[in-house]
């Protein structure tokens, strides 16, 4: 399914979780790199009206539905997808990668947070080599020197495949500009995943989830922070269902 933007259209090309398996262990087994986001309304909202995030975007290899929303315009459109959020991909990408003995950086808030995460991860799964944990400072720019050094000192640690967790436009933006700079490396962008992991933020529970409803578990949690961000998602919805309506016609 295709979602319209600033500039160009930005597509969902990966339906399913056996899709993208097969897809990363490809890469893997090539020692190829990609770009992974994982698309909500959220992002859709900021795809209309930052240029640079558009342009983020459309150099990731993979995308994937993030958010019951777009998994429903998918079905509305009849080109259904399944909804693969960025938290449920952090464990399964960690095993393709052990599986591929495929080392591994995470990037993301706090260096105590990632020690955390690693840590909570490497229980998981003990075969996986985690060789490097880095928070860049407050007011990161993706575009800088210090981000190419920072994509460059995961690089020298051995890393093949690394985790952001950096929220949007951030991550994707780094992850665009890792595919130029180290193009064997992989990149997920899965936002607060790695804090999951660590505890230092805590996802709803399950039945929440199953219910559609992670958004306003997440919303009562922090009205101050999302509830404007919600009703910029809320607002575009008619545009969206409209454009779905029309690929359903294609």
């Amino acid at each position: 399914m295709q979602f319209s933007t600033i500039t160009k259209p930005v597509s969902v090309n990966i339906a399913t979780m056996t899709a993208l398996q097969s897809a990363v262990q490809a890469r893997f087994a090539a020692g190829d790199g990609f770009a992974l986001a994982t698309v909500n309304l959220d992002h859709l909202v900021k795809l209309r009206k930052d240029v640079a995030f558009c342009e983020a975007y459309l150099a990731q290899d993979f995308v994937v539905a993030d958010g019951n929303p777009v998994v429903w315009l998918s079905r509305l459109a009849a080109k259904p997808v399944a909804l693969l959020p960025g938290a449920d991909l952090v464990l399964p990408l960690l095993q393709w990668a052990a599986q591929a003995q495929v080392p591994v950086a995470l990037i993301g808030s706090t260096e105590a947070a990632l020690q955390a995460a690693a840590a909570a991860l490497k229980e998981q799964v003990p075969d996986v080599e985690i060789v490097a944990t880095l928070a860049p400072p407050m007011g990161f720019d993706p575009d800088s020197e210090a981000a190419e050094a920072l994509l460059q000192q995961a690089a020298d640690a051995g890393a093949r495949m690394t985790f952001l967790a950096l929220g949007a436009p951030k991550q994707e933006r780094l992850a665009a500009r890792g595919r130029q700079i180290v193009p064997h490396m992989g990149f997920a962008s899965i936002g607060a995943g790695l804090d999951f992991w660590a505890g230092t933020q805590h996802r709803a529970p399950l039945w929440v989830r199953k219910l559609a409803l992670e958004w306003l578990w997440r919303a009562l949690g922090n009205p101050s922070r999302l509830a404007g961000r919600y009703l910029r998602c809320f607002a575009i919805l008619p545009n969206l269902l409209i454009d779905a309506l029309n690929q359903r016609r294609v």
